[in-house]
């Protein structure tokens, strides 16, 4: 009986992820917008990166993927990591891009 509980929850999780568009990360280390611009230009090389925002106030990376691709967090650690900064976490959610610029530039006023 618990096997098909279980295939149900794997089922779920992975149309879960397969649905996120937005990944959001919390870099530390970045001070210019040398920094921003270096992180941005990186992630955007990847093919299944659609959009990037960056944000030094926040310590926020956002990329948006493509629809139905992903980029695995390895990736994108690796990427940041090898730009010289510290990821502290990676998140997918469904936030779009517009609001996660509009909460960037509220908290820049």
């Amino acid at each position: 009986m618990k096997k098909p509980l279980v295939l149900v929850l794997v089922c779920s999780m992975v149309s879960l992820v397969a649905d996120a568009t937005t990944i959001e990360m919390k870099v530390y280390g970045m001070v210019c917008g040398f920094c921003a611009q270096g992180i941005e230009k990186s992630l955007r090389k990847n093919p299944a990166t659609s959009d990037v925002t960056v944000s030094l106030e926040n310590k926020l990376v956002a990329v948006q993927t493509r629809d139905g691709q992903d980029i695995p967090d390895a990736v994108l650690k690796k990427a940041i990591v090898d730009a010289g900064y510290d990821v502290k976490s990676i998140s997918r959610t469904r936030r779009s891009m517009t609001e996660i610029r509009a909460e960037v530039a509220q908290a820049q006023k």
